[in-house]
């Protein structure tokens, strides 16, 4: 039988407009502590935004999420939280923030691949 593992996941959102608590999903944030497995997927959807939130500035979000990004996987130029240890990391990029880009509260799951379990939840949760 295949080891289950435990892991969390949050959704990343744009909400352009803070005030209007409106968003549109972008990416997942996918983390397991025993198997020392995080793991960050985003897409920006241009004209779904547009659409959505024409004054965005879709240059910037890409940056942002790039570094979201960086800070996930742990890279070097992530900056000093990108430094931090996995669950350091997840509780640092699923914190509650008042920005244009968020994340839902974690939620738990159990799955025998993480991998696949990430790329599910982004097919459907974002796609």
């Amino acid at each position: 039988m295949q080891e289950k593992h435990l892991y969390e996941y949050s959704v990343i959102r744009v909400v352009p407009r803070v005030e209007r608590e409106e968003f549109l999903n972008v990416g997942i944030v996918l983390f397991c502590k025993k198997a020392k497995y995080i793991k960050m997927i985003y897409a920006i959807d241009e004209s779904k935004l547009k659409v959505f939130a024409s004054e965005l500035d879709l240059g910037q979000l890409q940056l942002n999420l790039e570094a979201f990004q960086k800070i996930g996987n742990g890279a070097k130029t992530g900056g000093p939280i990108a430094q931090f240890d996995i669950p350091s990391r997840f509780r640092w990029l699923t914190a509650l923030r008042s920005s244009s880009i968020q994340t839902s509260r974690p939620h738990p799951g159990l799955c025998a691949d993480l991998e696949h379990t990430t790329q599910r939840l982004f097919e459907e949760m974002v796609l």
